[in-house]
């Protein structure tokens, strides 16, 4: 392999290439698939000023190493990490220049998804119109150690700024919306299902995550089983133990728990991204206000390019220059109090 590379030096489970995904195969089985995280992806394109189509690796609560070919540019985004290049600590949710034959270190991460992006992207041959790997379908896999990856072209040079992440890594309330399916639920049960409290399940993948609710399990009136029918991430399946299970990125396409609701796709990234021991909460809403949040969401994310800041502020820009102290112990002299006597 010729051109700028980055190879993998160490990878633990759960280390992909992924991007947009690839919409337009549920006919044929395939769900889109994708980042986890879409706000993370597109975080990572607005720090690197590139398309938000361009792939990225997606490291799923584990650890990877790395090194780069060539100069190049990242961005991280994401569950934070601590990240060390060739001994230097790099600031998370902004990007940074990398030399030809640095090393990256990225470790210490407990859960979440987190996302390393490169300047021009991960470019591997697509599949279905998509670089993602799609583990469920059998499409790409997970990194190994000795593992190359190819990076497109990068047209973009400024690196050193930063962003203010969306809060979403704390757990709390995911805005839902009923499905067909959710008046086969008793009101009670719908009531109680808002009220209180859910914990994530430690049996989760990119298909889906289990939560546990406090207290007992739901039942729909016509039992836990339905016809098949289409499933999108989101959904909010009831399984057979009464907990409730949300699809997610490699979700099926269909599916034959009946469905209490689907979470609106604006706060999946707070479920993904809520760590263990985080509470959930669910809350119904008109069909009318949640595609409002979403083109509300859509208009923030395609802004993000404005809300970007430098890393370091330069001298000329900082109004308040004098307050800081630029000599240790030395200031403008305003901080000091008048002394009453000589």
């Amino acid at each position: 392999m010729t051109g700028r590379q980055i190879t993998v030096l160490r990878a633990g489970p759960g280390v992909t290439v992924q991007d947009a995904g690839r919409p337009g195969w549920l006919g044929q089985g395939v769900s889109q698939g994708g980042a986890m995280d879409r706000v993370a992806r597109i975080e990572g394109a607005a720090l690197l000023g590139q398309a938000q189509t361009c792939a990225a690796l997606e490291i799923a609560g584990s650890f990877l190493s790395l090194r780069v070919s060539a100069p190049c540019r990242i961005a991280l985004t994401g569950a934070p990490m601590r990240a060390v290049c060739d001994g230097a600590t790099l600031v998370w949710n902004a990007s940074h220049a990398l030399q030809a034959g640095a090393q990256l270190d990225l470790t210490g991460m407990a859960g979440g998804y987190s996302y390393a992006h490169f300047g021009g992207g991960i470019a591997t041959d697509p599949v279905l119109g998509a670089r993602s790997s799609h583990l469920a379908a059998g499409i790409g896999a997970m990194l190994r150690a000795g593992d190359s990856l190819p990076l497109g072209p990068d047209p973009g040079t400024r690196t050193g700024l930063r962003l203010d992440p969306s809060p979403r890594f704390d757990g709390g309330t995911l805005r839902l919306v009923e499905t067909p399916q959710t008046t086969l639920f008793p009101e009670a049960e719908r009531v109680r299902f808002a009220a209180i409290g859910f914990s994530k399940d430690a049996r989760a993948n990119r298909m889906g995550q289990k939560l546990v609710p406090d207290g007992a399990g739901f039942a729909s009136a016509s039992g836990l089983t339905v016809l098949s029918e289409t499933i999108v991430p989101g959904d909010v399946q009831i399984t057979g133990d009464g907990a409730p299970f949300v699809l997610l990125a490699e979700c099926q396409t269909t599916g034959g728990y009946p469905r209490i609701g689907t979470v609106i796709p604006c706060d999946l990234p707070r479920l993904v991204q809520a760590p263990s021991g985080a509470i959930l909460r669910f809350q119904f809403i008109p069909l009318a206000e949640a595609v409002t949040l979403e083109r509300a969401e859509h208009a923030r994310l395609a802004g993000l390019p404005r809300t970007l800041q430098p890393l370091l502020r330069n001298p000329r820009d900082m109004a308040d220059l004098l307050s800081y102290q630029l000599i240790s112990g030395v200031t403008c002299g305003d901080d000091l109090e008048r002394p009453d006597t000589c």
